[in-house]
């Protein structure tokens, strides 16, 4: 048996909360098999660690401040000398960190390019295997893939089979990838079902905003009991009512999976991470994919194809667009348990 003193570091992207989510079970899981997670990251996703796991330590690394322009493509080309000095930077940070602790052993990134060292075996976690951005996808995967190459294992957060993520995890490409399950922070309760829509809000601005703005205006004299989540993580936690309508700032997981439970229809962004906590809490969605980002889109036509929830783009939907819920199979999958076998790479020396 591991002795706690056995450290990991585990460090999220921060874009949306969607990263940092899905790490919960894993630092969880950490926990339980006698390891000692350090979280690493920065802004929102390090704010709602620090409130979901207070008695951890925390490093902050640097911002990508990755942010979205009408133009996809430009914008991302643009912010690229930015993004790579922060990751050139959190490598160095995490470097340092682990040379000055001995008994770090290990090193989990979800997304964080630059969070790896020679030193103790490295892990990334991605459902993004490959990247779509339109006629670019080949170049975006092939970047993303060499620097999938740069660490011991690569960690997808699916069923065999790509059964959430389709194409974007399928690689025939000599890359020493991990099935490990679906990765959600909740579990299925049996709960009354007294929410008839929950609405929850994610991902960067400006969209997150744009989107609140519109649905709170289409919802704004529906008699039925609908609940807000605004998905603002803040100093304090605020709820307040308005007519029929709840609204809540933010919640922690415990109480978010609460409501998901007692709801009866959920409105979100088709986020891989809202979709796995959604299969795993068995519910029936209506997705809203952030405009100009592929991922989203490409999620939201696919979950479609295969009957299991209806999509529509922010600027076409209309409230009567949920009735089409009726037609689809929704979200369904079994938890994964994290068993002891998937940090068995950690039991490695670390390098001198």
């Amino acid at each position: 048996m591991k002795a706690t003193q056995n450290k990991i570091i585990v460090a999220p992207l921060n874009w949306g909360l969607g990263h940092a989510t899905r790490c919960v079970p894993i630092i969880n899981a950490l926990l339980e098999n006698n390891f000692t997670p350090i979280i690493a990251s920065d802004g929102n996703a390090l704010t709602f660690l620090r409130k979901e796991f207070p008695s951890l330590e925390y490093i902050e690394i640097p911002a990508y401040n990755i942010s979205y322009h009408r133009n996809l493509k430009l914008g991302l080309l643009l912010q690229i000398p930015q993004v790579l000095k922060a990751v050139r930077e959190e490598h160095k940070i995490i470097n340092d960190f682990i040379l000055k602790n001995t008994d770090v052993v290990g090193v989990i990134s979800d997304n964080r390019f630059g969070v790896r060292s020679s030193l103790v075996p490295s892990v990334y976690i991605t459902h993004q295997i490959n990247v779509l951005s339109g006629s670019t996808t080949f170049f975006t995967s092939y970047f993303h893939q060499k620097i999938i190459k740069k660490f011991n294992e690569c960690w997808i957060p699916d069923n065999n089979g790509s059964q959430f993520s389709g194409k974007l995890s399928s690689t025939k490409n000599n890359i020493n990838l991990k099935f490990i399950g679906v990765l959600s922070r909740f579990k299925k309760q049996a709960s009354a079902q007294n929410i008839d829509i929950l609405i929850i809000f994610s991902g960067p601005e400006p969209n997150k905003t744009l989107l609140e703005n519109k649905l709170i205006s289409a919802f704004k004299n529906d008699s039925r009991n609908i609940v807000f989540v605004l998905g603002k993580v803040e100093a304090t936690q605020k709820k307040w009512t308005l007519k029929n309508s709840t609204f809540y700032n933010y919640l922690l997981s415990e109480e978010l999976q609460k409501l998901i439970n007692s709801s009866k229809i959920v409105i979100c962004r088709s986020g891989y991470s809202s979709i796995m906590d959604l299969a795993v809490l068995d519910k029936k969605v209506f997705f809203i994919p952030t405009e100009n980002q592929p991922e989203q889109e490409y999620l939201a036509s696919f979950l479609e194809r295969k009957k299991l929830a209806p999509f529509s783009n922010m600027k076409d939907f209309v409230k009567e667009d949920i009735s089409k819920i009726e037609n689809y199979k929704g979200l369904k999958t079994t938890e994964t348990i994290l068993d002891s076998g998937l940090f068995r790479l950690f039991e490695r020396k670390r390098k001198l």
